[in-house]
């Protein structure tokens, strides 16, 4: 198994022990981390400014630092829309790494660092 194979299935664990965390750790419902979903996908905008804007956004969005930072803002507040808002951007990370969408390269939008979109091989 190639290892962007292995970063996929791990991700999937991922996202799977997110939505367990939400439900059984938190009592949220489970809906959250779908209605908040598309949210993170905002910071694909800095593609209007070119690829390499877009890959210091989207990867910035598109990391687990955000969600960590979240969490412990969460632990300092006990404010409940910051843990769903942490636990959906960490699902979103994990759904879209798991699905082959990874961070990305500064060359083109379709170039991630667990290979190209849709392709076989670079161009």
């Amino acid at each position: 198994m190639s290892t962007a194979m292995w970063q996929r299935v791990e991700s999937i664990a991922i996202a799977a022990g997110i939505v367990l965390v939400t439900v059984m750790g938190f009592g949220y419902a489970w809906w959250w981390l779908l209605a908040l979903f598309l949210v993170f996908d905002l910071s694909a905008l800095g593609y209007l400014a070119g690829p390499r804007v877009c890959a210091v956004l989207y990867n910035a969005g598109h990391s687990y630092i955000g969600p960590v930072l979240a969490a412990g803002l969460f632990a300092l507040s006990g404010a409940d829309a910051v843990m769903i808002a942490a636990l959906a951007w960490a699902f979103h990370v994990a759904a879209d790494r798991a699905l082959g969408y990874g961070l990305k390269e500064n060359d083109d939008f379709q170039h991630t660092h667990l290979g190209w979109i849709g392709k076989r091989e670079a161009h």
